[in-house]
């Protein structure tokens, strides 16, 4: 995405300004192609726009660095505000749906089990599941050890349910599964003994979610979202649900305080 945002930068430079170095660009420069990306895709988001700022300014700031450049033109350049969107959400009795959905005669169901528990229990994100340790939870005391963006490690608490729905699957399919030469302790395990891929995790959910006869849109994600909504509308900490769900800045986990608003 970067790399596309600096083609079309470049690309104007040269094509509306005759730039050839540079050291040419100036902040005028810049605030005509700010106009340009704005007035002619209406249709992007505020999110992408800002990251087209971002893009410009991280470029600029590598020129500098590498002694390319000595004045940044960027260095005022304002980014688009960001509209945040009030994430989508499942009702605790959807979930209910969507567990309750899986078929039982499938010789995988109780691994899917596991995964959709896993994910509401603890709203860690698709890529903290699929790499989950055998070593990383401590399912008597409820808890389990997430390595999660920047390689950042924070303890998670999850429920009965889930703790449950897990053992379960550990006594009756994984040790069914594992090969020693490919499971490396990873929890949740193919056919082959191998990892899960993140399409796996979309194609088990999406398949319940139909069964369920839900039809709005249920990504993984949706149950990170319903989790941290949950927990605020049952009277949690925001701070708390900050650290469970692994944000660096309090500011992201504020989201969910507008759709507690909504609820209350």
């Amino acid at each position: 995405s970067y790399k596309y945002d600096l083609n079309v930068y470049i690309n104007f430079l040269i094509k509306e300004h005759n730039i050839n170095h540079i050291a040419q660009i100036k902040l005028s420069h810049i605030k005509k192609f700010a106009l340009f990306i704005t007035s002619n895709n209406k249709s992007f988001k505020s999110s992408t726009l800002h990251r087209i700022f971002s893009s410009i300014r991280g470029f600029h700031q590598y020129l500098i660095q590498f002694n390319i450049i000595h004045i940044d033109p960027s260095d005022t350049l304002i980014p688009p505000r960001i509209v945040k969107k009030i994430p989508d959400t499942l009702s605790v009795e959807e979930i209910e749906l969507i567990i309750n959905s899986i078929d039982i005669n499938k010789r995988m169901s109780l691994r899917d089990k596991a995964i959709i528990s896993l994910l509401y229990a603890s709203g860690i994100r698709v890529s903290e599941l699929i790499n989950l340790k055998i070593q990383n939870i401590t399912l008597n005391d409820g808890f389990i050890r997430v390595f999660g963006k920047g390689n950042k490690e924070r303890i998670v608490p999850i429920g009965l349910f889930a703790c449950k729905s897990i053992k379960i699957y550990i006594d009756n399919i994984r040790s069914k599964l594992v090969n020693t030469a490919k499971s490396d302790g990873f929890i949740f395990l193919n056919n082959k003994g191998s990892k899960l891929s993140r399409m796996t995790i979309w194609n088990i959910i999406n398949e319940n979610t139909i069964r369920a006869g839900i039809t709005k849109k249920v990504s993984p994600h949706i149950f990170r979202h319903s989790f941290a909504t949950h927990l605020l509308e049952g009277g949690a900490d925001l701070r708390t649900v900050q650290t469970m769900l692994g944000h660096s800045d309090i500011t992201t986990t504020q989201i969910y305080t507008n759709t507690d608003k909504i609820y209350l």
